[in-house]
């Protein structure tokens, strides 16, 4: 399809004008940053992966009725998405202590938690995502009450969908972020889950290895991040086995 006006380029994505009003086209790079972008560098064929991961987990909480802003993927690289208006929060829930979690409160990583514990961060690169409370939130008006209890609803569920995917293929789901977004229809506001799910968002573990599946291997330095993207793939059916080690690269 032609290519439109962009709208916004971020770390892994790049938004353009969408072929009809109300759509946007989502483009997945290949870039790879961690610690604020502080750490970079270009991974082949993680884009294709994300795409097609997103694409799976989207169409699958939109059969559970989770709503969500894909449409539909339009090559290896884009999917044609709802346009909406992001809510500046990123919505994370934990369901293992891994991460800045272990190091704020001094849980060794892999803990299972009680339950699952949600947190909120406010959206800003500048500020590096701070961790802010409802009271936050509340105050400076990103949400209502009503809308936090719809996102935690939201969040629940994705987690309940995400946990029993996973698990089914050997992968424990550890943790993962969502953003929320909303949209109008006539006088109505509906919340629904936008961006993206792929291993960039969430951490993904080998249940009988411990083996890392996410974003972290990149962090870490603990091997080829387009490897562990192409497992966790492979597991699920999404790309054929062919093909998933190193996916063509389709502009």
């Amino acid at each position: 399809m032609a290519r439109r006006k962009k709208i916004y380029e971020g770390k892994a994505k790049i938004l353009y004008e969408g072929p009809e009003p109300g759509t946007i086209v989502q483009y997945f790079k290949d870039d790879a940053t961690a610690f604020n972008a502080e750490k970079k560098d270009v991974i082949d064929g993680k884009g294709v992966l994300n795409n097609r991961l997103s694409e799976f987990f989207m169409n699958g909480l939109t059969q559970i009725g989770v709503p969500t802003h894909f449409i539909r993927r339009l090559n290896m690289r884009e999917q044609l998405v709802r346009s909406c208006e992001i809510i500046p929060l990123e919505v994370i829930v934990r369901n293992y202590a891994a991460g800045s979690m272990s190091k704020r409160l001094g849980i060794a990583e892999g803990t299972q938690l009680p339950r699952p514990i949600v947190e909120y961060c406010y959206k800003d690169d500048a500020l590096g995502d701070p961790l802010v409370t409802e009271e936050h939130i509340a105050a400076f008006g990103w949400a209502s009450q009503q809308d936090m209890d719809d996102i935690l609803s939201l969040a629940l569920r994705v987690n309940d969908f995400m946990s029993g995917v996973m698990l089914a293929v050997g992968i424990r789901l550890v943790d993962f972020k969502i953003e929320i977004g909303r949209v109008y229809e006539g006088d109505f506001q509906r919340l629904i889950v936008a961006d993206e799910i792929s291993p960039d968002s969430c951490r993904l573990w080998d249940i009988e290895t411990g083996q890392k599946l996410d974003k972290d291997v990149f962090r870490r330095d603990l091997g080829n991040l387009a490897d562990a993207y192409s497992e966790v793939a492979r597991r699920l059916g999404v790309l054929p086995k062919s093909n998933v080690t190193k996916p063509t690269l389709i502009n």
